[in-house]
């Protein structure tokens, strides 16, 4: 009997979402995003998953894909900061940026 992949429903890469990052099913939620909440913010997976109405398994698949994937997934949110604040850099202050500015005297 050949073996068959069984773990691809809770994980999805599509260039026309979330820019390519891999996120879960059916939702706009990346895996960096469920790590990030998870590893940094101190958020329980449970909790993550009653939060955003999703299945405990979705958000344990979400972990071990980050756990299989880390250098990837932590390269490209390193590089997706870098271009944000580039352009931060490189743009002007909004009209509301200005106004706070100036009612600041900065």
């Amino acid at each position: 009997m050949p073996i068959q992949q069984v773990s691809k429903e809770y994980i999805a890469i599509d260039p026309d979402y979330c820019c390519g990052k891999p996120r879960i099913v059916g939702t706009r939620i990346t895996i960096a995003a469920i790590a990030k909440m998870y590893l940094e913010m101190g958020e329980s997976l449970e909790e993550i998953a009653s939060e955003y109405d999703l299945s405990k398994a979705a958000v344990y698949a979400a972990m071990a894909y980050y756990y299989d994937h880390r250098e990837e997934i932590e390269r490209h949110t390193a590089e997706s900061e870098a271009l944000v604040e580039e352009m931060r850099r490189n743009s002007p202050p909004s009209p509301l940026e200005a106004r706070l500015k100036a009612i600041r005297g900065e």
